[in-house]
């Protein structure tokens, strides 16, 4: 299965620039669909980033977190060539993750 999780993990200087972008509903459970039934609640409740093992990122989501997120941070210590690994859960308990390796520039 493809990841829903597209990642780059650029390094400038000391500085590691990471952006994340995940394919998820995030529905909330408030929402109706086309026939005015409530759509049910599903959405990522855990999200973190590692780098080499370590967390470097980490966030509890409820439903109200938009739909398709957009994820952008950085931080220091990291080298290229270096692993991100993120993963998420949700509230229905599925899980994906993917990693990719930190470029300079």
């Amino acid at each position: 299965m493809t990841s829903t999780i597209r990642i780059q993990a650029h390094l400038s200087g000391d500085v590691t620039e990471v952006q994340a972008l995940i394919k998820h509903p995030m529905d909330s459970g408030f929402a109706k669909d086309g026939d005015n039934r409530l759509i049910p609640a599903h959405y990522i409740e855990t999200l973190s980033f590692e780098h080499n093992g370590k967390v470097v990122f980490s966030a509890n989501w409820g439903p109200m977190i938009a739909r398709q997120p957009y994820i952008k941070f950085s931080f220091k210590g990291g080298k290229a060539g270096d692993t991100i690994t993120t993963k998420w859960v949700d509230s229905h308990q599925q899980i994906d993750s993917t990693e990719t390796r930190i470029t300079s520039g």
